[in-house]
């Protein structure tokens, strides 16, 4: 009995492994296939022929995607379960990655779109799946999960260039060598599609009925959280060269710069949540976000060369700890693992609707003030609305809605 007994539990344990791996490598997906197409966009121009819209357009159409997609993919996953749900999204994102490399402008823009839309389901359904299935460890799964998506992402956009650089590969073999990351998601989350459709029936039952989260204030605060932090992130991606080109630094310390804020970022996705889970509320670790995106907006208005690093770093962790505290805030504050994925849809949507708006915004500013003091100060505002939007977020207190 007792060799039955610990032949379970180590099945369990192995089990439990297999399930940590297959979050971990799912997350892994989750940033490097939109990363990977910012260091090839010129040779992907220049080969098709397209216009700069156009190219830039492969970086905001998945962003668009996520908006789109969000909120549907919890019904989605309350019909045919999480983890199948995880499973057909990366099939979806499979072939997404295989067509946008077929020959032509029309093939790259809807293999593009594909590959959105897949990865919208990953965004929203991995916080909910950690908190069903990790309730004792939501903030060191959050933080190891936000790392491997960012280190991935990273390394894609780094290897995208040289991978084209291989005889007979070019940008179209560079971006199809992203399918062997997916498909080993694929293999190795395949064991999770044996869970039971009563357990996940029964893992969401209570609860997911009570809260329209439409109508909870605490729910719209985290939304414009999420999406403030979002627009902060992507903006800065889109015009810290041009920034500091524009303070006279050259093209290559500029470019420098913006690998120090990324490099910023994934150490604060991990120390945050760990952090946060061990506090009673998180009010003081959101507004401390807030404070580090006003203190960097006042470094880049300065010029110098001391306070630019300063604020490049002040900005990568403030986004690296605002984007986990988000992460963290859609399990913390839900009442189970359908209401989390129903925070995450949410927030995303709106979220990822900012981000992709941010960009143009700052832009517009900049073409209307021929300088770039107005959108700065403008980055600057966010850290306020950072502030007040993150402690009313971090306090300890569920999901109600307001009838």
């Amino acid at each position: 009995m007792e060799q039955g007994t610990m032949t379970v539990e180590k099945q369990r344990k192995i089990a439990r492994w297999g399930l940590l791996i297959g979050v971990l490598l799912v997350a892994s997906n989750l940033r490097a296939p939109i990363t990977a197409v910012g260091s090839l966009l010129p040779y992907i121009r220049e080969d098709l022929g397209i216009s700069n819209t156009v190219a830039g357009s492969l970086t905001t159409l998945p962003l668009l995607a996520f908006a789109v997609v969000s909120p549907f993919a919890t019904a989605v996953a309350r019909r045919i379960g999480m983890e199948r749900t995880i499973f057909y999204s990366f099939i979806l994102l499979t072939l997404g990655i295989i067509v946008r490399t077929l020959f032509g402008v029309t093939l790259l823009l809807i293999g593009t779109t594909i590959v959105g839309l897949a990865i919208a389901f990953g965004n929203v359904l991995l916080p909910a799946v950690i908190k069903m299935k990790f309730p004792l460890k939501i903030g060191l799964l959050t933080g190891l999960y936000a790392v491997f998506m960012n280190i991935f992402g990273a390394l894609a956009s780094g290897v995208s260039l040289p991978l084209s650089r291989i005889s007979g590969w070019g940008w179209q073999g560079s971006l199809a060598s992203l399918a062997i990351l997916s498909i080993v998601a694929l293999i190795v989350w395949l064991p999770q599609l044996r869970k039971k459709a009563e357990v996940q029936k029964r893992d969401g039952a209570a609860g997911t009925a009570k809260n329209n989260i439409w109508k909870s204030p605490l729910a719209w605060n985290i939304t414009v959280y999420m999406g403030t932090q979002s627009m902060v992130f992507f903006a800065m991606v889109s015009w810290l060269p041009d920034i500091l080109k524009n303070s006279g630094y050259s093209s290559d310390v500029a470019g420098w710069m913006l690998s120090l804020m990324q490099l910023a970022f994934i150490p604060f996705t991990f120390i945050t949540p760990v952090i946060a889970e061990r506090l009673s509320n998180q009010k003081l670790l959101a507004a401390i976000t807030g404070i580090l995106v006003m203190v960097g907006a006042a470094g880049l208005l300065t010029g110098t060369v001391l306070m630019i690093i300063v604020a490049v770093i002040c900005i990568g962790g403030a986004c690296g700890a605002a984007f986990s505290l988000s992460m963290m805030f859609f399990s913390l504050r839900s009442n189970d693992g359908h209401e989390a994925s129903n925070i995450s849809g949410m927030a995303q949507s709106f979220g990822y609707l900012i981000a992709a708006i941010g960009p143009v915004l700052l832009g517009f500013m900049h073409d209307v003030t021929a300088a770039w003091i107005f959108p700065i100060a403008v980055v600057g505002i966010t850290g306020v609305i950072l502030i007040v939007t993150g402690i009313k977020s971090g306090a300890d207190r569920k999901i109600t809605s307001v009838h």
